[in-house]
């Protein structure tokens, strides 16, 4: 079966999708839109796809059966429910949207509709963050006792500045935690399972002209008692590389970007020094710290993949909506915890 896509919003982001479906054989990219017709007829002819001339149409086109959603993070809800109501499957950009009303009116749609949902967060898709998540089921670090994950990225006022949308709360939803930190947060949240209480702090101070928080800091309580830590900043020149920590009774892993750093237990596997050879450092990967666009889309290509098998399969994507939530609840749990100095308890 060929999968047809077509893809909502045509800016930076929309460049990966378009990239990824291009590397699935059983996929191809069909049509466009974006609400300034030249900019879909740009992407149009780079990508070579159709440009649609409305929402409306894209969605009339039987050949499309799955739209992806790469627009602004507070423009997700509408194009994405009335994608789910024309019956075509939906995969949506991080973050699914910025309020739990507007993702969940998405969840409902698709639901209603029986079409499939997906939320992008490539971060899972690595292998060596599903190698860290296999030991950590398989026990190996025994009563996990901390999880820490820090994302110190550098974003230049530039890049504020480049668009109107950035930087604000209608439709960036946040800051550094809700646009960049959102694939670390969905990571501890996939590695260590719900949180039970946050407490976090926010600020702007490295950039003019935004609303939102340019740094932050997080601590957690899960529900499986462990701590944990979440550090967001777009203010830390020249960039660093996002990394987390897990440490237990029984061991401790660091993986930064897609590098194991440490990998220690105290009862060794026979797959251990294999594991610290395959993801040793790799030299030379920047990931997005100081420039969005300096990624590579095989996290994409993967999470592709796997949403092309789910339809195919009639299975499920590895992160649906109800996943994708989650990450939007603690962040914005976060930014509750910030705004009225308390401790916030999740569910919201």
């Amino acid at each position: 079966m060929n999968i047809g896509f077509g893809i909502v919003g045509t800016g930076m982001i929309a460049k990966f999708h378009a990239l990824a479906i291009k590397d699935i054989p059983s996929a191809r990219l069909v049509g466009c839109f974006n609400h300034t017709t030249a900019k879909a007829e740009a992407f149009a002819a780079e990508q070579s796809c159709q440009a649609c001339s409305s929402l409306d149409a894209m969605l009339a086109d039987p050949a499309i059966n799955v739209v992806t959603i790469s627009t602004p993070s507070g423009a997700h809800r509408d194009p994405a429910v009335a994608a789910a109501q024309a019956k075509k499957h939906v995969l949506v950009e991080k973050p699914l949207e910025i309020t739990l009303d507007r993702c969940d009116a998405i969840i409902n749609a698709c639901d209603e509709a029986g079409v499939l949902l997906g939320t992008i967060f490539p971060s899972r898709f690595s292998p060596a963050n599903q190698t860290l998540k296999h030991a950590i089921d398989c026990g190996r670090f025994g009563r996990v006792t901390l999880a820490d994950t820090y994302v110190k990225w550098w974003r230049s006022q530039e890049y504020y500045d480049s668009g109107a949308w950035r930087g604000t709360w209608q439709l960036d939803g946040g800051g550094a935690y809700m646009n960049q930190a959102i694939h670390n947060v969905d990571l501890l949240y996939w590695l260590m399972g719900d949180v039970d209480q946050v407490c976090g702090l926010t600020a702007t101070l490295a950039h003019d002209r935004i609303e939102v928080e340019d740094v932050g800091t997080a601590i957690v309580r899960f529900k499986n008692g462990a701590l944990g830590t979440l550090e967001a900043t777009t203010s830390a020149y020249p960039g660093l590389l996002k990394r987390t920590e897990i440490h237990g009774t029984k061991g401790s892993a660091i993986v930064e970007q897609d590098d194991v750093l440490l990998w220690d237990f105290h009862s060794p596997s026979g797959d251990d020094a294999g594991i610290r050879e395959r993801f040793a450092r790799k030299p030379g990967s920047t990931g997005g710290a100081a420039d969005p666009k300096a990624i590579a889309h095989t996290g994409h290509l993967r999470q592709f993949e796997d949403f092309v098998a789910a339809i195919q399969n009639g299975g499920r994507p590895a992160v649906d909506g109800r996943e994708g939530r989650k990450s939007v609840e603690l962040i914005l749990a976060i930014y509750e915890s910030a705004k009225t100095g308390r401790r916030v308890t999740l569910p919201l």
